[in-house]
């Protein structure tokens, strides 16, 4: 409100730091903004899940079909590959965010 008063009087361009409006923030901001949260959110599900078994060298561990362990290792490849995927499209949108 105050940096709305301040500007129809004429009072200084720029706002002080702490009353900043949302508006001025750019949309490129914004997608880096985006983007470095999306890339803090996946590497930390990449952290927990590891990488899906698809990806893994060596021995995977492997469960009968249709038993519990057979269900949690799928849900565990898919969280995993949901970590990759935000880290990777976060990476890209914090890129394409900072270079606009």
């Amino acid at each position: 409100m105050h940096l709305i008063w301040a500007r129809q009087r004429g009072i200084g361009e720029r706002a002080p730091a702490h009353e900043i409006d949302m508006a001025d923030v750019s949309a490129a901001q914004w997608i880096a903004i985006i983007g470095l949260g999306a890339v803090w959110l996946g590497a930390q599900i990449a952290l927990v899940a590891g990488l899906p078994r698809a990806l893994r060298r060596g021995d995977v561990p492997r469960a009968d079909r249709g038993s519990p362990q057979a269900f949690m290792l799928f849900w565990l490849d898919q969280y995993s590959v949901i970590g990759l995927a935000l880290t990777g499209a976060g990476i890209a949108l914090a890129a394409w965010g900072f270079l606009q």
